[in-house]
C-alpha cells in the first residue's frame, strides 16, 4: 500500500492531512506522518489522526512513497528536490515554485528520477469546472470569445512571500488554459499595493491573450468576503460558474439551464488523482509543465504591471 505524508500543516496542509486520513480509513493509503518546522502544530495534527509528527521533513524520507508539500512558496524548490532525489513522488501546492528557474529544476529532477510530479491547481478538480470543460468541448456555447474571472477576498496574513497575482490569480490563469486547451500568448496587467504590510501587490486586473479567446482576471485581497466566479462568453451562449458553490448556469437567447453537478470536495478529487497516477504510473492532469506555465504567466503579469506594457510569452 502507498505510504504517504504531508510536509507543512498550515492552512492548506492540514486539509491534505485530513484527506489522507480519510483515504487511510478506507484502506486506500497508509498515512505515515506529517512534518512541520512548527513542531507543536505537527504534533497537534498527528495527534488528531494518530500518526507520527516530525519537525524535520527529512525524517519522513525513508518512511514514505509520496508526499504533499504545502509549505511557503519560497521553500518549495529545496524540499521538492530533496524528496525527488530519494525517488519519492510529490504533490506540490501551487504555485510550483517562486521562480521559473526553480520550477524548471523541479521538473527536470522529477523526470530524471522517474517520479510523479503533480502541482496542486485545485480548481481543475472542481466538479463545476470539469462540467464546464465538457460543455465547451461539446460546442454548446459556440466559439469562445471571452472568459472573465473574479477571485477576491480578505488578506490572508499567513502569505508573506508572494502577492495576490502569484497566490490567487494563478488559479484562473490555469483554469482558463485548461478550459481552452491553450497557453497564454500575451499579458497586460495593472496592479498595486493598497494595504499589504509587505508592499506586495494586493490588487490586480489582467488581460490574457490566448490563440482563440481573451481572458480577464480581477483579483484582490481587499474584499471583505470571498468571491470565486468565472463567466465564459461564446457565440451561441454564455456560462456563469460559481467555484465555491460548484454551480454552473448556461444562458442563450431561448433558455436558462442549470448544469447537473455531482458536488464533491476538489481537494479530495485532487489527492485521489495523485494516488491513482502513482499506482498506474501515468502523468497527472496537472503536470509540472502546467504549473510552470501558470507561474510564468503570473510573472509576466507582474512585469507588465511594473513596466506598463504588454509582455509576450
Amino acid at each position: 500500500m502507498l505510504r504517504v505524508g504531508v510536509v507543512g500543516v498550515g492552512n492548506m496542509g492540514r486539509h491534505h492531512a485530513r484527506v489522507y486520513s480519510e483515504l487511510a480509513e478506507e484502506g486506500k493509503v497508509e498515512f505515515i506522518g506529517v512534518a512541520d518546522a512548527n513542531f507543536k502544530r505537527a504534533k497537534e495534527i498527528a495527534g488528531q489522526y494518530k500518526i507520527r509528527a516530525f519537525q524535520d521533513y527529512r525524517e519522513l524520507m525513508s518512511k514514505v512513497d509520496a508526499v504533499s508539500i504545502a509549505v511557503p512558496t519560497s521553500l518549495h524548490k529545496q524540499i521538492a528536490l530533496d524528496f525527488i532525489e530519494k525517488g519519492i513522488n510529490i504533490l506540490v501546492e501551487k504555485p510550483i515554485a517562486e521562480s521559473i528557474e526553480s520550477a524548471q529544476e523541479i521538473i527536470k529532477a522529477a523526470k530524471a528520477n522517474n517520479v510523479v510530479l503533480m502541482v496542486g491547481h485545485i480548481e481543475r478538480f472542481n466538479p463545476a469546472v470539469l462540467k464546464l470543460r465538457e460543455i465547451l468541448r461539446d460546442g454548446a456555447l459556440g466559439e469562445i470569445v471571452t472568459l472573465m474571472a473574479k477571485r477576491v477576498g480578505p488578506f490572508p496574513p499567513q502569505i508573506k512571500d508572494v502577492g495576490v497575482i502569484i497566490d490567487l490569480a494563478v488559479h484562473d490563469i490555469d483554469v482558463m488554459s485548461f478550459l481552452l486547451g491553450e497557453q497564454v500568448k500575451e499579458v497586460y496587467a495593472k496592479a498595486g499595493s493598497a494595504k499589504n504590510p509587505l508592499e506586495l501587490e494586493d490588487y490586480a486586473v489582467m488581460v490574457l491573450t490566448f490563440e482563440s479567446a481573451t481572458g480577464i482576471v480581477e483579483t484582490n485581497w481587499l474584499t471583505p468576503h470571498k468571491v470565486r466566479k468565472l463567466s465564459v462568453v461564446g457565440t451561441e451562449g454564455i456560462a456563469e460558474l460559481d467555484y465555491i458553490n460548484q454551480e454552473l448556469t448556461l444562458y442563450n437567447h431561448e433558455w436558462i439551464r442549470k448544469a447537473k453537478i455531482q458536488k464533491r470536495e476538489p481537494l479530495r478529487n485532487e489527492i485521489e488523482h495523485f494516488v491513482e497516477c502513482i499506482e498506474k504510473g501515468v502523468e497527472p492532469i496537472v503536470s509540472g509543465r502546467d504549473g510552470l506555465h501558470a507561474l510564468k504567466v503570473a510573472i509576466m503579469a507582474l512585469e507588465s504591471a511594473k513596466e506598463g506594457k504588454i509582455i509576450k510569452s
